[in-house]
């Protein structure tokens, strides 16, 4: 199975203590007038002209496999290793906020607004780890419609640069996966055009193959910590 998505920008839209988290702002507290006003601002702006897009294509475990391993640089005991193959589906995926976002930030720093710029950067990259979000929810949808995502399953992404999987093992994903066609294309240095996009697989099957103890290494080093939290509040 391979599916082409394209999203509504609304959809995309992210929570308000996401946005004001990316800006240093601890969730729970109230942001300024000024704060809110650009984060008003910024929304619209976004609603303007975000473009999403994505691409999911299945996988073997096995085929998966071989595609996480990559070049051979994964962290020892980088859970996937074991998660994958526990899992009852496995789908590669790619997702964009779209170029123009990144126009349109770029051209608010040119134009010397660099608060309004940064805001709306918060704003797309909250928006960009929705967008991972979003495609668990359509393929885990799928999932049930055939029957093959009954209760206690849970479908989770897992990205390369998290969990002890490479940063460079987007280029066996994006050989694999192919998802130019969504727009979304990989550099030399492994970074994702447009540069609001992700990336990973989306690994369907039961709850309890999510949970493993944060205590390795690259946990330490950790920017999104709550995998417990994540696979417990679905």
């Amino acid at each position: 199975m391979r599916k082409s998505l394209v999203f509504r920008p609304a959809l995309l839209r992210p929570a308000s203590e996401d946005v004001m988290a990316a800006q240093g702002i601890p969730r729970g507290a109230a942001p300024s007038p000024r704060i809110a006003e650009l984060h008003e601002e910024a929304e619209k702006l976004f609603l303007r002209h975000a473009r999403p897009a994505g691409v999911l294509a299945e996988i073997p475990a096995e085929e998966f496999l071989d595609v996480f391993r990559g070049e051979g640089k994964n962290e020892p005991g980088a859970p996937l290793e074991k998660i994958a193959p526990r899992a009852r589906r496995l789908a590669l995926f790619a997702a964009t906020i779209g170029e123009e976002i990144s126009s349109a930030i770029q051209g608010l720093f040119e134009a010397n607004d660099p608060a309004l710029a940064g805001m709306l950067d918060s704003v797309a990259s909250a928006a960009a780890d929705r967008a991972a979000s979003l495609m668990e929810e359509r393929y885990h949808q799928y999932l049930a419609a055939g029957g093959d995502a009954g209760p206690g399953t849970e479908t989770l992404a897992y990205s390369p640069g998290y969990c002890g999987w490479d940063i460079t093992g987007q280029r066996r994903l994006f050989a694999r996966l192919k998802p130019e066609g969504a727009g979304i294309a990989l550099g030399p240095s492994c970074l994702m055009r447009p540069i609001k996009s992700v990336s990973g697989v989306l690994v369907s099957g039961p709850a309890e193959i999510h949970v493993f103890a944060p205590d390795h290494p690259f946990c330490r080093e950790c920017r999104a910590p709550g995998c417990r939290a994540r696979a417990e509040k679905k």
